[in-house]
């Protein structure tokens, strides 16, 4: 057999069936559920009549919408979250949970986090495995070796249904980063570096494995950061291969194999490496003395610059559109050019998220925090562990007084100021040190302004009121604890703390606490998912002749395609309004209503437009969320035509029957953008793969590249998930070789044996409530 790489071998033993077209369907080991991108695929499935295929699969949190207020006073989700919009997203998913007998940490439980941190620390995430969530921050579980990427909606549905997903094979990088890395340089620092050397869209169509001896060196939370963040590069995912490290952390864990089946899947596991020889579509070397600490600028995480840097200057810049981008950034930001990034100001500082939410970031922060105050001029410090597990051992560890002393904001578990969908958010114009992985407009607020670090570097800057350069930081290293737990052993007493409890069988009975909590009706048998499948389907795509609208911008993310306030729905439509919300409209200081922009979209002819043209690339980076190409469709627009595009909302696209065409920038400009800006519409033609000119129609582009499943899907207005239930047969075949050769992974998340009322332990942490 040729050498493989890692990503080859993971990916081909999850092959279910091989299209004739090329495209893949591949079995997916566990699906992370969580309230924001579900509540649409589980009302797919209800009016489809369609079950959940592997509820043993499926592991279900909140994160995104919830407050990180104390949860002291907590009774029920109704009454504890003020925001109704957040309050219906997450009441819909525990709804939902228990309509399909998903397995699901909630706000009462201590094991409810964010989401990507949940799967790893529960043993649920494993080497070799094929890892989805409905968040794009999935590549994070592909520091154990797994393949792991975010989905949007209409995937989750689809993995729900059938436990498999389409995919077509990606391309293959590597990036090695050799030598050993200074002192005081964390994951942080490395990922921002390979970013800023590679790119937002340095990894478009691929899968990146992170190797050598730095990446190696690296605890397991470093390595997770560092493949959370392989998507911002415009990765599918990042992979890292397993070794003891890997496997020392995966031991005991609650959902890890045990016993013969350890040993079984340690065999496994340790094939997972790339091969001597194996092929890689790009390799690239990076010295890891290069890398010191560093920090984001602008409103990429590609604007990343050593903390001894200074604000870049355009003016030195000469590609018109890399140019136009930094000067929208520099007045977004409200940097002036030439300024050093250590005078630069703060006015509040983040430390959480699933990028830096792990014991080890929280150690790392209080470490600096320690014999410190929050300088004056910072309003607010916010750290947000990443698990209720996490909580509970930092406070064990007294992290918490020491932040608190320093005047920091001790919170409880979730995504908390990393997309501000809750009520941690800054206000207009504030800026923030933040170990989140992103610096969108808007992210973090309305024209928030973020900049993105480890966390040892935002409690540096907290403490000194600006950004810091850590290495010469003045750590207190006065009065240390006389008594400290190493985290391997106190993972076991908070994991034993919890599962102690579920030794316990405890027999259903009708009207548990759950259903009189929540006031959940009983639902007639007549309603209850049946296992039939009918086949539902999407818009047709043919011959498309439409206004064709310019957009001469690159790195459109989808958080300007569709801003964060506009994702608490549990429906697929209504979300026109907010296209491009924050290009679109100003808010008139007088009365305070939305004025319009003379934003594309809001001229004359282009309020029709069906066609949007693209003159940059990497359209759609960022999130899975599928809430972007919802809001296009319902706008009209029905096609977009980029150089590239986000890997995610380029798949996403397909599902919800819009076209995505790449056509380089050179053709776009020369060739199509003229005949655009002329006035005149554009022809699609997907059947002939053809853009002509609406007008003339005179052949523009005689040919345009579109995998044939997926034109053929278009064309006749199919819908995956019949198609693949078409498969039935292939599929039960894979679950037949899987429970033997992979037994290792059955069970999943329904080890877990659900609860009724709530029961205590010494480390004051709780099991599932139902």
């Amino acid at each position: 057999m040729a050498p493989r790489t890692l990503y080859d071998k993971v990916f081909e033993d999850h092959i279910v069936h091989k299209d004739e077209s090329g495209s893949y369907l591949l079995y997916i080991d566990r699906h992370l559920v969580h309230e924001v991108t579900s509540p649409q695929a589980f009302e797919g499935l209800k009016n489809a009549g369609r079950p959940v295929r592997r509820t043993d699969c499926t592991l279900a949190t909140v994160d995104h919408n919830i407050p990180t207020i104390s949860r002291v006073n907590f009774k029920n989700v109704s009454s504890f979250i003020d925001q109704d919009d957040s309050r219906l997203q997450v009441e819909t998913l525990e709804q939902n949970v228990k309509d399909f007998d998903v397995t699901y940490f909630g706000m009462d439980d201590s094991r409810q986090g964010i989401v990507h941190i949940v799967g790893p620390e529960q043993g649920f995430t494993l080497p070799g495995t094929t890892v989805v969530c409905g968040d794009s921050h999935t590549s994070t579980h592909g520091a154990f070796g797994a393949l792991a990427f975010g989905i949007g909606t209409s995937e989750v549905e689809h993995v729900l249904a059938t436990q498999t997903i389409i995919q077509a094979k990606s391309k293959n990088m590597r990036i090695s980063v050799e030598g050993d890395l200074s002192e005081g340089i964390t994951s942080k620092d490395l990922v921002l570096h390979v970013i800023g050397v590679i790119g937002t869209a340095g990894g478009t169509g691929c899968v990146i494995e992170f190797a050598g001896k730095a990446i190696e060196s690296l605890s397991m939370e470093a390595r997770m950061s560092i493949c959370n963040m392989a998507i911002e590069a415009g990765a599918r995912a990042g992979m890292i291969k397993p070794d003891q490290t890997t496997f020392d952390y995966i031991s005991g864990r609650p959902l890890a194999p045990k016993g013969a089946e350890l040993e079984k899947a340690l065999a496994y596991w340790k094939t997972l490496h790339s091969d001597e020889g194996a092929h890689f579509d790009y390799d690239i070397k990076i010295a890891a003395s290069d890398i010191v600490p560093t920090i984001t600028w602008g409103n990429s995480p590609q604007d990343a610059l050593p903390i001894t840097a200074s604000v870049p200057d355009p003016a030195h810049v000469t590609d018109p559109i890399k140019k136009s981008g930094m000067e929208r950034a520099l007045k977004y930001q409200g940097l002036t050019p030439n300024t050093r990034l250590v005078d630069i100001k703060i006015d509040k500082a983040f430390i959480g998220s699933c990028t830096n939410a792990r014991i080890e970031d929280l150690r790392a922060a209080a470490k600096v925090a320690k014999g410190h105050k929050k300088a004056d001029n910072v309003k607010l410090v916010l750290i947000v562990p990443g698990s209720g597990l996490i909580k509970a051992q930092a406070e064990k560890e007294g992290l918490d007084k020491i932040f608190e002393a320093a005047g920091f904001s001790w919170r409880e578990a979730g995504c908390s100021m990393c997309l501000g969908m809750n009520p941690d958010i800054l206000d207009p114009e504030e800026r923030c040190a933040s170990t989140s992985n992103r610096n969108f407009e808007g992210r973090q607020g309305a024209r928030s302004r973020t900049h993105l670090m480890s966390p040892a570097m935002a409690a540096a800057a907290a403490i000194k009121g600006h950004f810091t350069d850590i290495r010469e930081f003045d750590y207190d290293t006065s009065d240390e604890p006389a008594v400290h737990i190493e985290h391997e052993v106190e993972d076991k007493l908070l994991q034993d703390a919890v599962y102690e409890h579920e030794k316990e069988v405890i027999e259903d009975t009708p009207g548990t606490e759950q259903e009189r909590l929540y006031d959940i009706p009983k639902e007639p048998e007549s309603k209850k998912a049946k296992t039939a499948a009918p086949s539902g389907g999407i818009d047709k795509f043919g011959v498309l002749t439409g206004i064709t609208a310019p957009l001469d911008k690159a790195n459109v993310d989808t958080d300007a395609i569709i801003p964060k306030q506009f994702l608490k729905t549990i429906k697929r439509t209504g979300l026109k309004s907010g296209l491009f919300y924050e290009a679109r409209y100003v808010k008139d200081p007088v009365t305070g209503k939305d004025v319009e922009t003379d934003f594309v979209l809001n001229v004359e002819p282009y309020r029709k437009a069906e066609i949007l043209l693209v003159t940059g690339d990497n359209f759609g980076c960022g999130s899975s969320r599928e809430h972007a190409p919802w809001a296009l469709k319902d706008f009209g627009i029905k096609c977009m035509i980029a150089p590239s595009f986000g890997d995610i909302f380029y798949n996403n696209s397909f599902k919800n029957g819009l076209l995505p065409i790449r056509i380089p920038a050179d053709v776009i400009q020369s060739t199509l953008y003229p005949v655009v800006t002329a006035g005149h519409k554009l022809t699609i033609d997907l059947p002939a793969q053809q853009i002509r000119d609406g007008e003339t129609d005179e052949v523009l582009v005689d040919h345009f590249d579109v995998e044939e499943f997926r034109k053929h899907c278009l064309v006749n207005g199919l819908d995956d998930i019949g198609l693949t239930l078409q498969k039935e047969e292939f599929i039960s075949k894979y679950e037949a070789v899987r429970r033997e050769k992979f037994s290792f992974l059955e069970g999943g998340s329904k080890l877990i044996k659900p609860i009724k009322g709530t029961k205590k332990s010494i480390y004051g942490v709780k099991a599932q409530e139902w």
